[in-house]
């Protein structure tokens, strides 16, 4: 039978894989306990994550595990869940947990890709190029950035937002600047929650894929080396921070140009990339052998 994109046949979970539970736990500790120490350090106690962790598992038994052809009743999303019936009955509906982009992030995101990406807007390098706040004509200006991406926010608007939050700079010629650290939300910068859930949320998605279906579906890979000197390791993280930004610098401006001739619909696209790297011995065998996963 064949069915579109996002229809509940082609939404239907796989079967689960047989001891797929017991083989889930050991990653599945590994994977949370940097997201415990958040919570912790963040004032988020044990009660209250358990208590959203139960909201989710009857939200996403409710919405994602539905039967085709079939109405889910309380009695199997208990059964999927191992939550009590009564409790499920009084979960059932609060919602699906909210994926929207605040209004900012998303204006402030969009301003950014374009700024990176378009001709007008970077010099022959690929790199931003230093707007004057209003220019005559068709010159590239920071007034003509912003309407091209919205005529709903005033320029001047953005711009005060932004000197404030630290993302561009005025130079000597009175020209605006991208600050580099605009990449990276910081302080108290409410879009680093944002963030935070949405990129995690899709590497997790990706990888989860993954391991559940018959083949990879998406590209997930890493680079690792352990036993490494902490003087190679920063050496190591600096020079992967400048492969990164250009693999990144390099999709957004192929996105951005071929965005001008999408007719547009429903789908979504993420291209992340990660680097961590930690003084401390991981557990590992210590012989500095590197590989992908």
């Amino acid at each position: 039978m064949n069915a579109k994109p996002g229809s509940k046949a082609a939404d239907k979970p796989a079967a689960p894989q047989p001891n797929a539970a017991a083989k889930l736990h050991a990653p599945l500790a590994r994977l949370l306990r940097p997201l415990v120490r958040l919570c912790i350090r963040s004032g988020m106690t044990f009660p209250a994550l358990a208590q959203l962790l139960r909201e989710l598992f009857v939200n996403v038994a409710e919405h994602d595990f539905v039967l085709e052809g079939k109405e889910q009743t309380d009695s199997r999303v208990s059964l999927l869940t191992g939550i009590h019936r009564k409790e499920v009955a009084r979960l059932r509906g609060a919602g699906a947990p909210v994926h929207e982009a605040p209004a900012a992030v998303s204006l402030t995101s969009a301003v950014i890709a374009r700024w990176l990406a378009a001709p007008e807007f970077t010099d022959t390098k690929g790199e931003p190029l230093p707007l004057p706040r209003t220019a005559e004509g068709e010159a590239p200006s920071f007034e003509q950035l912003v309407a091209s991406v919205t005529k709903d926010v005033r320029p001047r608007a953005v711009l005060d937002e932004w000197l404030d939050r630290g993302l561009v700079t005025i130079n000597a010629d009175d020209a605006i600047e991208l600050v580099e650290a605009a990449f990276v939300p910081r302080g108290e910068d409410d879009s680093k929650w944002h963030y935070l859930g949405r990129n995690l949320h899709d590497h997790i998605a990706a990888a989860a894929d993954n391991v559940s279906g018959p083949a990879p579906r998406f590209l997930e890979r890493a680079v690792h080396y352990n036993g490494l000197s902490p003087k190679l390791a920063k050496r190591l993280e600096a020079r992967s921070r400048e492969l990164a930004m250009e693999a990144l610098k390099t999709a957004n401006r192929e996105a951005n140009r071929a965005l001008a001739k999408d007719k547009g619909g429903d789908a979504r696209w993420n291209f992340g990339i990660y680097i961590y790297c930690e003084d401390v011995e991981e557990e590992s065998d210590g012989t500095g052998e590197g590989g992908r996963s």
